[in-house]
């Protein structure tokens, strides 16, 4: 069974980075259009027998619910490497074979591309790896086991995660794909995400803040 896991922040702890800038009730609103979209994207997903939210937030784990998705609540804000191995290993217990991991801040993402990402991936061991637009973060890592590498999510995650295959002997291919390379962390990121209008929560609600023009 493969299964899609988007991995949620706290909405408070979300786009810190944005904090010079954004108030918390903005970038909580950001945050929540983000994950919209990236929800609705898994749940189009064909190769996906089942879609799943990792997060500490009543408010995403709510949305998840309403939306057919399998809510795993971490309880308490874990970091996501760590809200991520809970959340696999309690879906290996249900029986996924195959998993994932979708970050929940590329709004871009379509049900196509992680289905490119699950049809990539190789019999066990085996990984595929989607890097953000500069090549050092990942936004999206699937894996046959679910557990055969850890996630290392944070500063340089691309090169941590090849290690890791590395290290464990897991075939591993690197995806490039040009939605679910768009992630949006600063000012800069926002101000060209709404140079083109998309039919997302995220330029929507980027346009009622006057980021972007109808």
């Amino acid at each position: 069974m493969q299964v899609v896991l988007i991995a949620a922040k706290q909405l408070e702890l979300a786009k810190t980075r944005l904090a010079h800038a954004w108030s918390v009730q903005e970038r909580r609103a950001l945050a929540e259009a983000m994950f919209r979209d990236v929800l609705a994207a898994a749940m189009a997903a064909r190769r996906a027998a089942r879609v799943a939210v990792v997060s500490s937030d009543a408010r995403l784990l709510g949305l998840a619910r309403e939306a057919g998705a399998l809510a795993v609540d971490e309880g308490f804000a874990r970091g996501l490497n760590a809200a991520v191995a809970m959340a696999t290993g309690l879906l290996v217990r249900l029986g996924a074979t195959g998993l994932c991991t979708v970050l929940s801040d590329i709004p871009m993402v379509a049900a196509e591309d992680i289905d490119a990402v699950l049809e990539a991936l190789g019999p066990a061991p085996a990984a595929v790896l989607v890097p953000s637009r500069d090549l050092s973060g990942t936004n999206i890592i699937a894996r046959r086991p679910p557990g055969a590498i850890p996630t290392r999510f944070g500063n340089q995650s691309l090169l941590r995660h090849l290690e890791e295959c590395r290290v464990r002997r897991v075939a591993c291919r690197v995806m490039q794909l040009a939605r679910p390379a768009i992630d949006l962390d600063t000012t800069e990121d926002l101000s060209e995400f709404v140079r083109v209008p998309t039919i997302t929560h995220t330029y929507n609600h980027l346009t009622r803040l006057g980021l972007a023009s109808v």
